[in-house]
């Protein structure tokens, strides 16, 4: 390969065009990781040479990526809700969809609020830091049974300076014995045991643990909404993300709790994403 960041950002996204769907994107997030350049200055650094030892380090990260690794695990950074969070192969990569589950919790959440809000099967902290971020004054706590996992979240609340937010070790409300909740949201595993799509793209390379829940995909969803009501006070809300097809399922275990103000909410492709239960 040629050693100038415009021509290694050509032939990168040439190389990687036969394995990802977004080689470009791809070529410049790896780029940019390497060198420590902003996107624009990947244009004006054009002529610029790369040394050896970045070349170098380019060319593993992109045999990993041609192989079907993630960006994300590559660089060990996602952005979510603008923040940057560090991830490892021992969390689910934050994705654009979820962040219509801390939208729909920010609605609920007035600015003011002294809350205690839970998140349930927290990976890298994603959610709960979002929420944390933008509503300083209340308290998260979040969950995962991942001891893995908590530490990559607990590292990002650390980088980020977010210090209105615990977490605990255990699965789903198991360390929450007797407390109570304004809102509880939960983006947990719902992809089926036997589903095509474990086998394809990023999914091949994330911790299966925090991806399949049962044959129907549906395991981890029963026990949230079974048990949710315990922890939620009067007028509480539970928010959980599921599949696309999974809506009717997700309203059938909410109702068969006696919940009957259950809104369903589309992401940006217009996909059933998040449902919204109002207790009380």
């Amino acid at each position: 390969m040629t050693s100038t960041v415009g021509s290694l950002l050509n032939e990168a996204t040439a190389l990687l065009g036969h394995t990802s769907p977004t080689p470009r994107l791809d070529a410049e997030v790896l780029l940019r990781h390497i060198t420590g350049f902003t996107r624009a200055q990947l244009i004006t650094h054009a002529a610029d040479a790369l040394t050896s030892e970045q070349q170098s380090q380019l060319q593993k990260l992109l045999t990993r990526r041609a192989q079907g690794e993630p960006v994300a695990y590559l660089t060990g950074t996602r952005e979510f809700w603008s923040l940057e969070l560090h991830v490892t192969p021992d969390v689910l990569i934050p994705r654009p969809d979820t962040e219509l589950l801390v939208e729909q919790a920010l609605k609920l959440i007035p600015r003011e609020a002294h809350w205690q809000i839970a998140d349930l099967g927290t990976g890298s902290g994603a959610v709960a830091l979002a929420i944390a971020f933008e509503r300083p004054d209340c308290r998260v706590v979040a969950t995962d049974l991942s001891t893995a996992a908590l530490v990559v979240a607990r590292r990002n609340a650390h980088r980020l300076g977010i210090a209105n937010v615990a977490f605990y070790q255990g699965e789903w409300f198991v360390p929450l014995t007797g407390l109570k909740f304004e809102v509880i949201v939960s983006n947990p595993p719902y992809i089926a045991t036997d589903d095509l799509h474990l086998q394809q793209g990023d999914l091949r390379f994330e911790p299966r643990t925090a991806l399949v829940a049962g044959p129907e995909g549906l395991d981890a969803l029963q026990c949230i909404t079974r048990e949710a009501p315990t922890h939620l006070r009067t007028g509480g809300h539970l928010l959980l993300e599921h599949g696309a097809g999974q809506a009717e399922a997700v309203a059938g275990l909410l109702a068969t709790q006696g919940c009957t103000n259950i809104v369903l909410c589309r992401d940006l492709a217009d996909l059933p994403r998040v449902t919204v239960a109002h207790y009380g």
